[in-house]
């Protein structure tokens, strides 16, 4: 089987992978489970190549999955308000972290098991 389904109709899972690699791209680590993590660990790394290429057709497929939602927001000598969305952020932030990296942008780092029904618990994070 080439992905995981993850108990989701299809576009229940594509909204919930696009969530979390939106949030891991903006907040740098996230805790999932490790079925979620191995997923979103894909489309992450697909976002951050795109990110390195920085042309425009990388920003048109970025936008597309991505969120538009808000990941710094601001404030200059001014008193003006500059906001930063989550793929502004990924081209101009996390992309040039990993310029000289090949791939394997991300890191799985097991931790206790859930309770209720004892899924393992992840913390998925961007290498250094």
């Amino acid at each position: 089987m080439p992905y995981r389904k993850l108990g989701r109709t299809s576009s229940q899972r594509k909204a919930l992978l696009r969530d979390l690699t939106t949030q891991l791209l903006i907040n740098g680590r996230i805790e999932t489970t490790e079925a979620r993590a191995k997923e979103v660990r894909r489309t992450a790394d697909k976002m951050i190549t795109l990110g390195k290429h920085g042309d425009l057709a990388s920003r048109r497929k970025a936008a597309g999955f991505l969120r538009n939602v808000v990941a710094n927001v601001n404030t200059t000598d001014d008193d003006s308000v500059k906001i930063e969305t989550a793929l502004q952020h990924l081209f101009n932030n996390v992309a040039p972290r990993f310029e000289g990296r090949a791939g394997g942008y991300t890191r799985i780092l097991k931790t206790v098991q859930r309770r209720g029904d004892a899924a393992q618990m992840v913390i998925l994070e961007l290498v250094d």
